[in-house]
């Protein structure tokens, strides 16, 4: 697979690039801690270890040691998904990643293709899977 770069010595090839923190840093700045408290970890860093964690599919426990412990990142990562932040800041991510291919800001179109599956008229997996019968005949049912 191709990285967006190669990862340095301290990063990781799904961490942000300055630029793309510079996109991301006015949306971060606009959520603010419901608790009322000052981050304790650079919010760069979170979103590093939250991208980590997408990427690799690791659990939030495994995260490598060089970010934050795991409990602060998934605390904001729960934070920015129910306020509705994540969507936000992938948003922005997909308008500067089109920029930076030549591309408009946003789609001015799109394709809808009707085409289907052809299935049987009932369909499903009921229709497809056949009963289960007893071997000890056919008036007894299996033992639960």
């Amino acid at each position: 697979t191709l990285h967006r770069r190669e990862p340095g010595r301290s990063t990781y090839p799904s961490s942000l690039t300055d630029r793309e923190w510079e996109v991301l840093e006015p949306v971060l700045a606009k959520v603010k801690d419901p608790r009322g408290r000052k981050p304790r970890h650079p919010p760069r860093e979170i979103l590093n270890a939250i991208f980590y964690a997408a990427r690799t599919g690791c659990q939030w426990r495994q995260l490598p040691k060089d970010f934050p412990v795991w409990t602060a990142v998934w605390s904001v990562f729960r934070r920015l998904r129910d306020s509705g932040t994540l969507e936000r800041l992938y948003e922005a991510l997909f308008a500067l990643w089109r920029q930076l291919e030549g591309r408009s800001a946003s789609p001015s179109a799109g394709i809808i293709d009707s085409q289907t599956v052809k299935t049987t008229e009932k369909g499903g997996f009921a229709d497809t899977t056949p009963a289960r019968r007893s071997k000890a005949g056919k008036d007894t049912s299996l033992r639960t």
